[in-house]
């Protein structure tokens, strides 16, 4: 009897694959998610969602299991995921918890953390303008995530870090017409990054504090 192809790729190998594939359906939701593709209110199917894809209705099943567990979509039975969407006292709600968490240690670091190290971050900050310049949504949410996450890794606190990327991420999207956000607010947005590494480099706490809430009020 001859093995399919299937039996034999190994077990721990096929695992990889299956996550591999996850995660780039996951990472593709999230992009869709974030440039209005997916619309708040809208049920997508899990073998919809696959055939646009060109994959199984598997991985995107499980893609959404991790979206639903984030708060961006809620799962119906039998009918598929529906997307959500934030209310403005929600977005209200998530600025203000981002603040209570992040503006105390942005003034920690402020006092503590040499230039170099704020210096070394630029190149972070000309990525969101980057992508703020060309218009790119997704590309400046993940610009952005990855620009906070570098300043909070300063921290030295791995869990400081993973519970502000949850809490970033969900103030991102889904939000209503997400396709319509004007390249000048990304750019005016990206802009706060460099203000922000001249503040904690002066060591200018007020203007960092300013700075850190309006940021988050504005995201």
């Amino acid at each position: 009897m001859h093995e399919t192809a299937h039996a034999r790729v190994p077990e721990q190998k096929r695992k990889v694959l299956r996550h591999s594939v996850r995660g780039q359906i996951l990472d593709a939701l999230r992009a869709a998610l974030v440039d209005g593709e997916l619309v708040p209110g809208e049920i997508y199917s899990g073998p919809a969602l696959g055939e646009r894809f060109g994959v199984s209705a598997t991985p995107v099943r499980e893609a959404m299991q991790q979206l639903a567990a984030e708060g961006a979509v809620e799962c119906l039975p039998n009918r598929g995921f529906r997307v959500l969407s934030r209310t403005p006292r929600e977005l209200a709600e998530l600025a203000e918890v981002r603040a209570l968490l992040e503006v105390p240690v942005m003034l920690r670091l402020a006092r503590t953390v040499p230039e170099a190290s704020w210096q070394a971050l630029r190149p972070a900050a000309a990525a969101t303008a980057e992508a703020a310049a060309a218009g790119d949504l997704p590309g400046y949410a993940e610009a952005d995530r990855a620009f906070h996450r570098a300043v909070l890794r300063l921290a030295g606190n791995d869990q400081l870090v993973q519970v502000a990327e949850e809490l970033h991420r969900r103030a991102q999207w889904p939000l209503p017409g997400a396709a319509r956000v004007r390249r000048a607010d990304l750019v005016a947005d990206a802009a706060e990054h460099s203000a922000l590494l001249e503040a904690l480099i002066a060591r200018d706490l007020p203007v960092v504090e300013a700075l850190v809430r309006e940021h988050f009020a504005g995201s």
